[in-house]
């Protein structure tokens, strides 16, 4: 992958994190800074971390899928985006919860990164064999969360609720998602 893919994932996977980040701003604009830091913090080591879980887990069995590893990160990229495409046109029922809570905050920053689980099994399929190889992956992912985290609580916090209901990260980051998929099927494709 290169800088821009990688980019581009980490924006895609911060979707989730902006969007619970804008929520918690609307619903509670006045924590303490602290507590905002520790938010943004929480989901993105958990969006760094869930990758090299799912790459962990996979990639002691790379040799027996190299046949197959550009169909499987395709269709996980495209599963993940599709889902977040459809999520985005089918907004949940308004959740009640405290987001200050350093419960509620780690839930939240582990239910955000769960899809990137599936991103770390793609980094096996796509040929990262050593741990060295994710650091640069998985320090702009948890970076681009936090920074996302922490720009979501703000505009959350100061617009309100009409930033929600114009604008839709998850399409956004669904769409990246799809199209990184495309892109990686196509490359092993005409190679």
């Amino acid at each position: 992958m290169s800088l821009l893919d990688i980019i581009l994932l980490a924006v895609a996977l911060a979707m989730d994190c902006l969007t619970v980040s804008v929520v918690s701003g609307v619903l509670k604009r006045s924590l303490p800074g602290g507590c905002i830091v520790r938010m943004a913090f929480l989901f993105g080591f958990f969006q760094a971390l869930m990758p090299l879980i799912g790459w962990l887990g996979i990639s002691h069995f790379q040799s027996y899928m190299e046949a197959y590893d550009h169909w499987i990160a395709f269709s996980l990229l495209a599963f993940i985006g599709g889902r977040m495409v459809w999520e985005s046109f089918h907004p949940e029922e308004g959740q009640h919860f405290d987001p200050s809570r350093l419960r509620t905050q780690l839930l939240l920053a582990v239910a955000t990164s769960i899809d990137a689980l599936a991103v770390g099994i793609s980094f096996a399929c796509m040929g990262y064999t050593a741990l060295s190889q994710l650091t640069l992956p998985l320090t702009v992912i948890g970076m681009v969360s936090f920074l996302f985290s922490l720009l979501g609580y703000r505009v959350g916090s100061r617009f309100g609720g009409g930033v929600v209901s114009r604008f839709k990260p998850e399409l956004i980051g669904g769409l990246i998602l799809i199209f990184i998929g495309v892109r990686i099927l196509l490359e092993h494709l005409f190679d």
